[in-house]
């Protein structure tokens, strides 16, 4: 059975709990073993998934940024978002990228809940990593 860690920034509680509640759903549907980890912020997500790797066949990070008033937001983004995937790419595991980027708590909140027929970004993160671990390359 493969392992997965979540890793879960729970700044932001009420927007994290959401996304946890979906990425287990999913990945609980696909037969995978979940495990979880909650850090502080966004930026620890790197080096939890590193410290980790040899541990899980595949991750997902979740978590959520507001944009301020200051460039914080685009440089707390843009590091932790190129250190995930050159893990990624470094050490051949699957991470999906759960993480929401968003200008408010309601845009953040509305992107965290699945409604409808939409699906939120941590079941899309879930996702990213079943495709990956469950399909090979199919002979034509």
């Amino acid at each position: 059975m493969k392992k997965i860690l979540i890793i879960n920034s729970n700044y932001y509680r009420n927007v994290s709990k959401n996304l946890v509640l979906d990425t287990r759903k999913k990945l609980n549907a696909a037969k995978f073993k979940i495990s979880i980890m909650d850090v502080p912020g966004i930026y620890e997500i790197p080096i939890t998934i590193r410290k980790n790797i040899k541990k899980f066949d595949g991750f997902v990070a979740l978590g959520c940024v507001i944009r301020g008033q200051t460039p914080h937001f685009d440089l707390i983004c843009s590091s932790t978002f190129n250190a995930i995937l050159n893990l990624s790419i470094n050490f051949n595991k699957p991470i999906g990228n759960g993480i929401i980027t968003a200008l408010n708590m309601s845009q953040a909140i509305s992107r965290s809940k699945k409604k409808n027929n939409t699906k939120s970004k941590g079941s899309e993160a879930a996702n990213a990593v079943i495709s990956i671990l469950k399909n090979g390359p199919k002979k034509v």
